[in-house]
């Protein structure tokens, strides 16, 4: 199988390093991520510049990889215009230093990543791991996408509509996971800026996150109790029943 791996936290990350070494071992993988880190930076693309891509060496991985200075999205996009000798199969971002889960989904860029495949006609798996201190389980991580992905692969690879599998793992050993739970995506959890006034300047700095008790059944219920959380995210903004909405407005 044909696969484009890709991620928000640049060629040189740890977790895409453990998700190509996972993907490798069977399938032709070919990495294209940014050069730079470009994490909560959603769906953006460059315009206003040209995109350098550089030939590149994921570290322990024996895998065709470039660099390209630019966005996740840049990255899925110009890689499968440009750089990528073949239509990938699937597309794989990850694995992300952090979950996605809830509504930071809109924010990541890991994410994003995998809806521009699905944009494209290619179904995708976007990757991510718990952050702990500083410290992830890419390996349990890479391990847990990998065995759900071929477990669901011939029907999700042949589905009409292509989507995302949005994967989010625990900081712990695959044999202590609690197990798997397909989840609604969650709600927001809001953010604290730090404000401070230095040489005349006032700086916001975001500094922390707003607890909160997290509704049975979504991402969050699960990820805080062990359990590895998988949700299909498909690309749409135009709900049906709201344009209807609007148009009764309009004729009224």
């Amino acid at each position: 199988m044909k696969i484009l791996l890709t991620n928000d936290d640049g060629y040189f990350a740890p977790g895409i390093q453990a998700l190509a070494k996972v993907l490798a071992e069977e399938h032709e993988v070919v990495v294209i991520a940014p050069e730079e880190e470009h994490s909560g930076q959603s769906h953006a693309i460059t315009i206003k510049h040209s995109l350098i891509v550089k030939s590149v060496e994921i570290e322990g991985v024996d895998v065709a990889a470039y660099s390209v200075s630019g966005t996740p999205a840049d990255c899925v996009r110009a890689g499968l215009d440009k750089i990528v000798p073949f239509k990938p199969d699937v597309i794989f971002s990850g694995c992300n230093a952090g979950y996605n889960a809830g509504m930071d989904i809109i924010y990541s860029g890991t994410v994003s990543a995998a809806l521009e495949g699905v944009l494209l006609g290619i179904p995708s798996v976007a990757v991510s791991a718990r952050w702990v201190k500083g410290q992830c389980r890419y390996d349990t991580a890479a391990a847990v996408a990998k065995k759900i992905f071929d477990k669901v692969k011939k029907p999700f690879l042949s589905s009409a509509k292509p989507m995302v599998l949005n994967i989010n793992v625990p900081y712990l050993d695959e044999e202590d996971l609690k197990g798997l739970r397909v989840a609604e995506i969650g709600s927001n959890a809001y953010d604290y800026y730090f404000e401070e006034e230095i040489e005349g300047e006032r700086r916001l700095t975001l500094k922390g996150r707003s607890t909160m008790e997290h509704l049975s059944g979504t991402d969050r219920y699960y990820l805080e109790r062990d359990y590895v959380t998988v949700t299909p995210v498909v690309y749409g903004m135009a709900d049906p029943e709201e344009m209807d909405r609007l148009k009764s407005w309009l004729d009224d």
